[in-house]
């Protein structure tokens, strides 16, 4: 009810100010929207979870990229606050990076010299460090238009025009095919015909295209292709054997994580994948 004298304009402010001191005073008594509480403990979860991830960074012959794809898939999976990121390259580079200072948690080597030149400079954690893999060496030729190569005395044969090995001083297969040559005294005789690649993935690129009549690749590199086949299989007596160390880098911020890691590559899970793509366990002693 109006008095008289009030003006309506001024009623009107103050019946709605008792309607919003009303309000307030019935939502100061309910109770939180559980949806709402849920959703913001979800969100502090989640953004928890992302602050704790830990980004692991392995440098890894190349020659090991099928194999260590799919153990990322399998690691990732059972251990969400992991991420994996892999530098893939030749060794020798790969080793030359990690002297340089370049971020790097573990390194999977193809040949022990690079570890080691690593290990005698303090880059390797000693006490963390295993042969893990053992391979072979083989040369393949085109799977389409195969050369006529079935042992190393066919490789002088004037049907090949260009042989493709890793660059010795930096990719193992290359030196491991170094030596086998040196050692068949075809070393000197071939150096017209090769063609140097930067890794062992690229050799086999060269020979998958036509840009080489053969190559020399690990066999598990072979197996990974169905645009080559294998020639023949090295002598492994007529070179240093072919064996993959890993090895943590000192310098990790993620300690925990890269011990975690390194010894889950030891697992018989992680080797049944490495003996799937090819790659064999070294004898010990």
């Amino acid at each position: 009810m109006i008095k008289r004298g009030m003006k309506p304009g001024v009623w009107l402010i103050l019946a709605a100010f008792v309607l919003m001191l009303a309000g307030c005073g019935s939502n100061s008594g309910s109770a939180a929207d559980p949806k709402s509480a849920d959703s913001g403990a979800a969100a502090e979860t989640s953004n928890r979870e992302a602050a704790q991830q830990v980004e692991l960074t392995i440098s890894a012959a190349a020659s090991m990229t099928d194999a260590l794809q799919e153990i990322q898939q399998a690691y990732e999976a059972e251990h969400a606050n992991v991420k994996l990121n892999f530098n893939f390259g030749a060794s020798g580079a790969l080793q030359q990076q990690i002297e340089q200072g370049a971020p790097a948690d573990l390194f999977l080597s193809a040949a022990v010299k690079n570890m080691k030149a690593l290990e005698d400079k303090q880059l390797i954690d000693s006490s963390h460090e295993k042969d893990l893999l053992a391979n072979e060496l083989v040369a393949v030729v085109n799977a389409k238009e195969p050369a006529q190569v079935s042992g190393m005395e066919d490789l002088k044969g004037t049907g090949l025009k260009k042989i493709a090995i890793g660059i010795p001083e930096s990719v193992p297969a290359g030196n491991y095919a170094k030596e086998a040559l040196t050692n068949a005294k075809l070393w000197d005789t071939l150096q017209p015909k090769l063609v140097q690649a930067k890794d062992v993935r690229q050799v086999l690129q060269y020979v998958e295209t036509g840009n080489a009549d053969a190559g020399f690749v690990y066999k598990t590199d072979a197996l990974t292709s169905d645009q080559v086949k294998v020639a023949f299989t090295v002598d492994p007596s007529a070179y240093t054997p072919v064996v993959y160390p890993v090895g943590i880098v000192k310098a990790t911020k993620h300690s925990q994580e890269a011990v975690d890691f390194y010894e889950y590559l030891q697992t018989d899970s992680a080797l049944d994948i490495f003996k799937k793509y090819g790659f064999s366990v070294p004898q010990q002693g």
